[in-house]
């Protein structure tokens, strides 16, 4: 056997459907990416078709198979809409990573209903309503990936944590839950754990520099992260590797949660 024979028996994604919303930008289309180039047939979701039809031209020009498929994970309606959209492209995915999320947090003395609601739905019940949608087919199958991507707010409170902490603490609890569920059927439920990532969902901190150098030097690797940090520890999640691995949050911040 040779290694790359060994590598493509860990870690291959080939005959695998894999579904990832927020798979337009930032983390979500850095996993995209990696899964479809790992051989995973990949839908991507999220609002913007244009963005989403960019990214799948340039995966298809590689050799990829990668479709998309335009939705709001803001509402139920919308949410069970997309889940249908994207399981239409290549069939019922084997693998499904929860990316999308908005990121509202205003001091908690001002958190309306309003912002609290907004985060709920797309950080939490989004991927609740998708693992509920997709998970029990996977177990069905025997074999499934299921994978969300959290925060660091979800461990420790630091810039108005508020709803956006307490939705991201309760995806880590959930994936636990699915992983109690599903597990037993060749269903692996994991998190991962961003540290700080220069994208598009951290604008607001991302455009002060001095809070940037500030965050860099609470690593342990002298730097903030990198959508493209993501890939390797996305494609082991979703692949054969990682099948005694459940119920887990990776940390993948560059030394960022135990500095």
């Amino acid at each position: 056997m040779t290694s790359r024979d060994y590598l493509s028996g860990l870690f291959s994604l080939d005959g695998r459907t894999a579904v990832v919303t927020g798979g337009s930008s930032g983390i979500g289309r850095a996993i995209t990416a990696a899964l479809a180039r790992a051989g995973a047939r990949t839908v991507a979701v999220a609002r913007s078709a244009d963005r989403l039809a960019a990214v799948t031209a340039e995966l298809t020009a590689e050799g990829c198979t990668a479709g998309w498929a335009a939705g709001d994970l803001g509402t139920r309606t919308g949410v069970r809409a997309a889940a249908e959209a994207a399981a239409g492209v290549f069939g019922e995915p084997d693998i499904l990573v929860n990316c999308a999320g908005i990121n509202l947090r205003p001091p908690l003395d001002e958190l309306d209903e309003t912002v609290w609601d907004a985060t709920m739905s797309v950080n939490l019940e989004a991927p609740f309503l998708l693992g509920q949608r997709f998970g029990p087919g996977m177990a069905e199958r025997g074999y499934g990936r299921i994978v969300h991507v959290s925060s660091q707010q979800a461990h420790r409170a630091f810039v108005h944590s508020g709803a956006y902490g307490v939705s991201k603490g309760a995806l880590e609890s959930l994936a636990r839950s699915q992983a109690e569920a599903w597990s037993p059927h060749g269903v692996t439920c994991n998190t991962l754990v961003p540290g700080f990532v220069m994208t598009p969902l951290n604008e607001r901190l991302s455009s002060d520099p001095e809070r940037v150098a500030a965050l860099a030097a609470r690593t342990m690797t002298g730097r903030n992260g990198l959508a493209d940090d993501f890939a390797g520890a996305a494609v082991f999640l979703a692949s054969p590797a990682s099948a005694y691995v459940t119920g887990q949050s990776l940390h993948v911040d560059g030394g960022f949660s135990v500095h």
